[in-house]
């Protein structure tokens, strides 16, 4: 600390050689005050006043707001701009006062005009120096393969960070898994045994779209203004952003499925045999990832977390309804069927059930007053379902069509950064936005102009 006090304190040199000297402070000393020429003081993302340290005491004083002589300027200018808890909306039109006060200032007038022919020649240069910059050279530090080897690194210890929250997903699981089993456990080919047997498979494919969209749906929502800074940084491309964040989650969404088969499929008592078993297994991994996919989008879309929340279920509990279960096919309204065809829950249902009867030659029937299915056969003529292994395309169709509308909006959402509602801390006096950050640049260049 001694040595940056020295620093400041030799300004003098540094200003004989032509240099301007910019600096933020948080409630300087008087010493430290009397030292500076200018002063920039801005509230509520506005400027209070800009000019020189004995204009702005006399700024004030016109405003019936004159420092005490036995006080430091520095702190006063604080306390008079500052928002206080308890007392925003006062404080705030205070703070509003002395803003438009400046604003309709004769100083303050000369300085906007001075602004506005500096905004734009700056502007102009900037846009003459980048269209040279990407002409030269790329505007990222590293190339592509850097990039992507650091933010992959970097996505898969967010991701092992917390290992608690990894060993709750999966016990989750597992809690899920057991609990299926232990309802639906060892079910018999007859005629209850089918409706069971289908509604467990169902649950499959609902308790792993709700997990995995739930689990991914805050993710953009809070890196997304991390992303916006460190892209605009040169840090990384939006690609590379996109692959790592995906790829560096894809062994939990594939583990998750896994171990919810391994222990709900024996248990339920679904088909035998090895090869039906990983069938089961790699179209619950496919509607998992379909169902992540759709949360990374909806997370991605969403300005916050309470909008995401919100957005989510309304939209997926309609592909729920046309997932064949509660609606049978054949009977979509006509002005449904393109819908039909965008529920997941379709596909993986229509897939996980041709699986599971499509070699069962015989059911049992057990009560002779009741409609039984007298083979698997006749389970997926019911539900209108063909023995066309086509959903599983059906599925990856999905994967990347949903990846692809999230790489797009954010793409968007990094030439409309102006979307967000973060909130950012502004020097650790007053709270500003990204628009508020965007004034200040724009003020600071101006500043640094006319110094």
């Amino acid at each position: 600390m001694h040595w940056k006090m020295e620093r400041i304190y030799s300004r003098d040199p540094v200003v004989a050689r032509g240099k301007t000297i910019v600096a933020t402070l948080h409630q300087p000393s008087s010493e430290l005050y009397a030292l500076f020429d200018r002063i920039l003081l801005m509230a509520e993302g506005r400027v209070a006043f800009m000019g020189t340290t004995s204009q702005a005491c006399t700024f004030f004083e016109t405003l019936g707001a004159a420092c005490p002589s036995n006080y430091n300027p520095a702190d006063y200018f604080v306390q008079m701009l500052a928002v206080v808890p308890g007392e925003e909306i006062s404080c705030r039109h205070a703070t509003n006062t002395v803003c438009d006060a400046f604003q309709k200032s004769e100083h303050g007038v000369k300085l906007a005009l001075e602004a506005e022919a500096i905004n734009g020649e700056f502007e102009d240069s900037l846009r003459d120096s980048s269209t040279n910059y990407s002409k030269n050279r790329s505007l990222y530090k590293a190339s592509w393969c850097e990039q992507f080897r650091a933010v992959l690194w970097r996505s898969w210890l967010s991701v092992i960070k917390e290992p608690i929250l990894v060993k709750v997903r999966l016990l989750q699981t597992v809690m899920v898994s057991l609990l299926v089993g232990i309802v639906y456990f060892n079910q018999r080919l007859d005629q209850d045994g089918v409706m069971n047997i289908n509604g467990a498979l169902f649950i499959f494919l609902t308790n792993m779209t709700f997990q995995n969209v739930f689990a991914v749906i805050s993710v953009f929502c809070t890196e997304l203004p991390i992303f916006l800074r460190e892209h605009r940084n040169g840090m990384y491309r939006t690609d590379v952003y996109f692959l790592c964040k995906t790829l560096a989650e894809a062994p939990i969404f594939i583990a998750v499925p896994l171990l919810f088969t391994v222990i709900a499929y024996p248990m339920i008592g679904l088909y035998p045999g090895i090869d039906h078993f990983f069938i089961t297994a790699g179209i619950v991994a496919l509607v998992a990832n379909v169902s992540t996919s759709f949360g990374y989008l909806i997370s991605c879309v969403s300005s916050n977390l309470s909008m995401a929340l919100s957005i989510g279920p309304p939209v997926i509990i309609p592909f729920l309804l046309f997932g064949g279960f509660f609606l049978n096919t054949a009977s979509v309204p006509i002005y449904f069927e393109w819908f039909s065809y965008l529920s997941w829950f379709r596909y993986g249902n229509e897939a996980l059930l041709i699986n599971q009867w499509s070699e069962v030659e015989s059911i049992e029937c057990t009560r002779s007053n009741a409609t039984c299915p007298k083979s698997g056969r006749m389970v997926l003529q019911t539900f209108n379902f063909k023995q066309v292994h086509v959903q599983r395309i059906f599925l990856i169709s999905h994967i990347e069509i949903y990846r692809a509308l999230l790489y797009r909006t954010l793409l968007d959402r990094y030439c409309l950064p102006l979307l967000l509602n973060c909130h950012i801390p502004f020097f650790g006096i007053f709270g500003s936005t990204v628009e508020d950050l965007d004034k200040f640049q724009t003020t600071l260049n101006v500043a640094v102009a006319v110094a």
